[in-house]
């Protein structure tokens, strides 16, 4: 039987009661966002309304954005990555799993030194693909140049975020390049890579027990 989402304690700003909250909301409250799913226009809004909003009530609280997309449409990718890049303050990106085909942009898109991966995060990066396979011949020419176009979009985001020279950039973007998480450091696509360095904890068993 369902038991609807999760509540969790929360203290809202200028209050003194803690309120009980959803796990939805709170990431919003905590500019929290996390984008794990196909992106398209729908799915874009939700990352870029927990970074531009709450700029209005706390500019000096940075953004922690959690990224996990499978890729998608390329123009709705490309409104988050210049969402984050126009964000008061500064937006800090956390790669979980796998961050393919746009999902390398945004995640990218964090401020330099402040672009984490966990890790066993993964990158795969490639050039843009159409999905136009009916209309007459001019149609397509049109829909082909503007495909060149976002291409070169992406190749020079990737240039001016990891310091590649955009030649090598768009060598790269030809074929899907798979890249974990610390050799995407060395590529300059992510910063430091997560390690677990608190020590495990003791498991004392009952017969040591006193």
């Amino acid at each position: 039987m369902p038991i609807g989402v999760p509540k969790v304690s929360f203290r809202i700003s200028g209050e003194e009661d803690m309120v009980r909250i959803d796990t939805h909301n709170r990431p919003y409250r905590e500019r929290l966002p996390s984008s794990g799913q196909h992106m398209d226009d729908e799915t874009a809004n939700q990352p870029i309304r927990i970074t531009t909003h709450p700029n209005g009530e706390n500019r000096s609280q940075d953004t922690h954005s959690y990224t996990n997309p499978p890729g998608g449409a390329v123009s709705a990718g490309i409104s988050v990555y210049d969402t984050m890049q126009s964000a008061v303050p500064d937006v800090h990106t956390i790669r979980v799993g796998l961050a393919a085909s746009m999902g390398p942009s945004i995640s990218t898109g964090g401020e330099i030194t402040r672009r984490m991966a966990l890790p066993h995060a993964r990158v795969m990066i490639h050039q843009p693909a159409s999905s136009f396979y009916e209309g007459q011949a001019g149609e397509r020419l049109i829909e082909a140049e503007e495909i060149l176009k976002l291409r070169d979009c992406i190749a020079q985001i990737h240039a001016q975020k990891t310091g590649k020279p955009l030649w090598v950039v768009s060598k790269d973007m030809e074929r899907d390049v798979f890249t974990p998480a610390r050799e995407a450091r060395v590529h300059g696509i992510t910063d430091p890579v997560v390690t677990e360095t608190s020590p495990r904890p003791t498991v004392v068993r009952r017969s040591e027990k006193r």
